[in-house]
């Protein structure tokens, strides 16, 4: 352990000494040096190698060449300076990209390799991975590696990198229920998630409020559950343009829809899916979870979640299970008699009756599923491979203690108790989110290697495409590196100046990410 803390220190004071090292996340191996190379724009190129399995036609790659060469150039023309001969010698005109395996029509998967090896030396300016997705976390860690002088010359210093990421799931949540957020606000952020080495997308399309995903099975959903069925909704063309698009930059997308609870806005298009409240002997004309008593409920389920594992292609959805309110289901009289029929004595056993029908459905589809934690808490009878995400942190126990619970029990577990994003403080509430160790709890290592990541969360009661973008950058990223980088990258100071610079190259990007303490950037943000 003394060692690998040596190692580390080393690494620090490495890092430091190179102008183009202020990477985020930070990587697990990575040595710079102060000998530095030349890149000219006008010569510079992205080159598969002759052996590489992906080849010019690779869209994944292609377009990730031509994203990254607008990024660290942008788009014009560039003058060439007039150095001289032994200058000239230290230029680097192309970096070349060798993937073992092709894969470039597949999704990403909980599974995908991340894995590159970045060579910038004398002799070589190469990127190598086993997939397509690992030189896309290359080629992020590449862009970040380039500096620019004051005279405006870019550099790159000799630097080795070896790099994966500790965890194979780092997500972010989206809530497009409680605010529509429009299409380009999506893929937009689906960008910055590439820039922190995110990988996967929670999109939380819809709520209580509104029910902006367009069925082709039940159009009656949107047009009666949306805020407005012409304009604040999702086609199955943008749905479609946001796989691809996160597809595009090796980020799954993980479609949550959201029952027994959380489920109001499905109930105007689905007529007699709700359960009726009552008050005393009758009818209140108000509506609580979904019915869980009723053949027609189940039938709509197997209909409509035979659409939505159509429409999504990664293996998981998220089913929910969270926050179902009994109120309504105790005041019901045929619920009360369907519960004394099958011995319930607890409406735990009803929503856990509910919820093992929902998951029999979808794993009949091949799907498999995460779910909220609560689906634990209550005891329902799961598949032995069934992800459970953390969002409680204190009820019923403090998060560490449930993760420990969950992965005592076997389950694979995510962590996003300590990252609400929705939640502001004033000052540097990054920090806070930095310190968090996903692993800090009881358990033996195959326990902890149960726990497969986590997830910042972006809820959408206050937020909306207004305070979106200031509101989760940069402090998302504080997540991003603590489920990208090692468990030894840990120092508060570290991250404070590489955070700070990240920020600057996110605005240089043209993301409106807020400061983290009082500062200024050489290229501060503006509207376009």
């Amino acid at each position: 352990m003394a060692a690998s803390g040596l190692w580390f220190s080393l690494l620090l004071a490495a890092a430091v000494a190179g102008c183009g090292a202020a990477l985020w996340p930070w990587p697990q191996y990575i040595q710079t040096y102060y000998r530095r190379y030349t890149l000219y724009p006008n010569n510079f190129q992205f080159r598969y190698h002759g052996s590489s399995a992906a080849q010019p036609g690779c869209i994944v790659l292609d377009e990730a060449f031509q994203r990254y060469r607008n990024l660290l150039f942008g788009s014009g023309s560039w003058p060439r300076p007039n150095l001289s001969g032994n200058r000239h010698a230290l230029e680097k005109n192309m970096l070349v990209v060798s993937v073992a395996t092709a894969g470039c029509n597949e999704f990403p998967s909980l599974e995908s390799d991340e894995k590159y090896t970045l060579i910038i030396n004398d002799e070589h300016c190469l990127l190598e991975s086993k997939t397509v997705w690992g030189a896309l976390r290359g080629l992020e860690t590449f862009s970040q590696l380039v500096w620019k002088s004051a005279e405006g010359t870019f550099f790159i210093n000799k630097t080795n990198v070896e790099d994966f990421p500790r965890f194979p799931h780092r997500g972010l949540l989206l809530d497009t229920s409680r605010h529509y957020l429009p299409l380009t606000i999506i893929l937009d952020t689906l960008d910055v998630m590439a820039y922190n080495k995110f990988n996967v997308f929670h999109w939380h399309l819809v709520d209580d409020p509104s029910f902006p995903y367009e069925s082709f099975t039940f159009p009656e959903l949107t047009r009666k559950g949306s805020y407005n069925p012409v304009t604040h909704i999702y086609t199955a063309q943008d749905v479609k343009e946001v796989i691809e698009y996160a597809r595009l930059r090796g980020i799954r997308v993980l479609a949550e829809f959201d029952t027994p609870g959380h489920t109001l806005s499905w109930g105007p298009g689905i007529p007699g899916l709700l359960t009726p409240c009552y008050s005393g002997s009758q009818p209140s004309g108000t509506y609580g979870p979904v019915n869980p008593i009723l053949n027609n409920t189940y039938d709509f389920m197997n209909t409509f979640f035979l659409e939505v594992s159509s429409v999504f292609p990664d293996f998981y959805l998220h089913l929910g299970g969270d926050e179902v309110d009994f109120t309504c289901w105790r005041s019901n009289p045929d619920i009360q008699a369907f519960m004394k029929k099958k011995d319930f004595d607890d409406f735990k056993q009803l929503e856990s009756y509910y919820i093992q029908k929902l998951l029999d459905i979808v794993s009949s589809y091949n799907k498999g599923y995460v779910v909220w934690q609560e689906v634990f808490d209550n005891k329902v009878k799961v598949r032995p491979d069934t992800i459970i995400q953390v969002w409680r942190e204190e009820v019923p126990v403090g998060y560490l203690k449930e993760m420990e619970q969950i992965t005592k029990a076997g389950f694979r577990a995510l962590l996003s108790a300590p990252w609400y994003l929705n939640r502001i403080t004033y000052g540097p509430d990054w920090k806070d989110m930095y310190t968090v160790e996903p692993l800090a709890f009881e358990g033996t290592k195959d326990e902890k290697d149960l726990v497969i990541g986590g997830e910042a969360c972006m809820w959408g009661e206050y937020v909306d495409s207004t305070n979106l973008v200031p509101r989760l950058w940069p402090r998302a990223a504080a997540i991003a590196e603590r489920l990208w980088s090692s468990n030894l990258t840990t120092s508060l100071n570290f991250a404070y100046r590489r955070l700070s610079r990240f920020r600057c190259e996110l605005l240089r990007r043209g993301v409106q990410a807020q400061p983290i303490s009082v500062g200024y950037c050489e290229q501060e943000y503006e509207q376009i």
